[in-house]
């Protein structure tokens, strides 16, 4: 289990397969900001809310000039129904391996219903145009957190 990526540093930078089969490496996404939520699993009551409330807010994300990606353990061909399933529209990435998940400290042992395991806890990273973290959740409760996410972008210098 590795530390939380804090505010202030320069976010790890990673290449990840999407949803629709391209790659996405963060460090090509410099010049506008970046908002990286890793979610646990595709498809899921909490997952689907707040999959759903982002891809609402796509003309406000936009409006900041923001590039949106969810990040979870599942497959390409799970992020393919999940996208579908619900319209989303913006990028799912498969991070099968937790690789990424562990570089940001989003990979944690998690207690559910008795049971210890390792997991992805709901969590969102805020990067600037720069790519330097700017705010962090750790454990994201999903109700309005597409609007603290977008609260916080407005006070991002270049967003």
């Amino acid at each position: 289990m590795s530390d939380w990526i804090e505010t202030g540093q320069e976010a790890p930078d990673f290449t990840l397969p999407t949803d629709n089969g391209k790659k996405v490496t963060l460090s090509k996404l410099r010049g506008k900001p970046v908002v990286l939520y890793f979610y646990p699993r595709d498809n899921t009551p909490g997952c689907t809310v707040e999959a759903c409330a982002f891809r609402d807010q796509k003309a406000e994300l936009a409006r900041r000039g923001a590039q949106l990606l969810g990040v979870s353990t599942d497959s390409v061909e799970s992020h393919e129904k999940f996208r579908d399933q619900y319209q989303l529209n913006f990028p799912l990435l498969a991070d099968i391996e937790h690789q990424v998940a562990e570089k940001y400290g989003a990979w944690r042992e998690k207690t559910r219903f008795g049971k210890t395991a390792m997991g992805i806890q709901r969590s969102t990273f805020l990067i600037d145009a720069q790519g330097i973290v700017q705010k962090v959740w750790k454990s994201v409760t999903v109700e309005n957190h597409d609007q603290q996410v977008l609260g916080a972008l407005d006070a991002v210098p270049n967003a």
